[in-house]
């Protein structure tokens, strides 16, 4: 067992988790709806992200919610904070020693697809892994021969639709593409991923679903839309901007995930 899982059963005790979820830019709020909460900062657990972008948590967060036990990581580590694709291996390494199945991802993406507004939430159907990094680089074994199809689960998929609907909540699915960031993409970049098919772009989720169906769990994505592709709108796209505008998608996170969680 590592010494991080050592650790968080020390504090938070040693009932398995049924989730582990990661939580993007802006949607720290998503963690407070947890009952009974843990808190261990992540500087208590070895290996586990430095994470140095604003709107992002330095926490773990072990409680219920929907009726299960599940953790949450606050925030997460970019490949262009370090140039690192693994660095978030060893955390998910840990949530499935802790006896999590199913990764929970969210994030702030920038929207493609005049379906998705800023304030809407898109469910990841798939991705394209345009950085071209792959957090599984240096495996020695054959189980970095992940296979890929189907890798946004589509189980958990269709339980949140029908979760979002009972709930008033529109939702819509589309294709991911990851951009190794940090700076935003340009008008070519977007042109590029449109004619791709990707519906939305942003730096992160991508690694750690290779690293969730490495580690063989069932792997559900969101991403809130905090404003449109450069050269798509007028807004004045900068991290400030998104912090801003993940507050509405996380509102409506607050209300889906739970409700996905007790469908577990």
């Amino acid at each position: 067992m590592t010494k991080a899982a050592k650790t968080i059963r020390k504090i938070a005790g040693d009932e398995p988790i049924a989730a582990a979820l990661v939580l993007g830019s802006g949607l720290s709020a998503v963690g407070d709806l947890l009952k009974d909460k843990v808190t261990i900062p992540y500087g208590e657990l070895k290996d586990f992200p430095g994470t140095g972008v604003s709107g992002h948590g330095r926490d773990l967060l072990v409680g219920s919610m929907g009726g299960k036990r599940i953790a949450i990581l606050t925030g997460r580590e970019h490949y262009y904070e370090h140039g690192n694709a693994a660095a978030m291996r060893p955390a998910l390494e840990t949530m499935a020693e802790l006896g999590a199945e199913t990764l929970l991802l969210t994030n702030s993406a920038g929207s493609l697809d005049e379906r998705f507004a800023p304030g809407d939430l898109m469910l990841i159907s798939d991705h394209i892994n345009y950085a071209g990094m792959n957090p599984l680089i240096g495996e020695p074994t054959d189980r970095r021969f992940v296979n890929m199809v189907d890798c946004y689960n589509g189980e958990l998929r269709a339980k949140a639709k029908a979760a979002a609907e009972k709930l008033g909540i529109s939702v819509g699915e589309g294709i991911y593409l990851w951009y190794s960031g940090p700076s935003f993409e340009t008008v070519a970049e977007i042109q590029m991923a449109i004619r791709l098919g990707a519906n939305a772009v942003g730096m992160s989720t991508a690694p750690e679903v290779i690293l969730g169906r490495f580690l063989g769990m069932k792997v559900w994505a969101c991403s809130s839309i905090t404003n449109m592709g450069a050269g798509l709108s007028n807004e004045n796209i900068s991290h400030e901007h998104t912090k801003t505008m993940a507050v509405q998608g996380a509102g409506k996170l607050q209300k889906l995930i739970p409700a996905l969680v007790e469908e577990l």
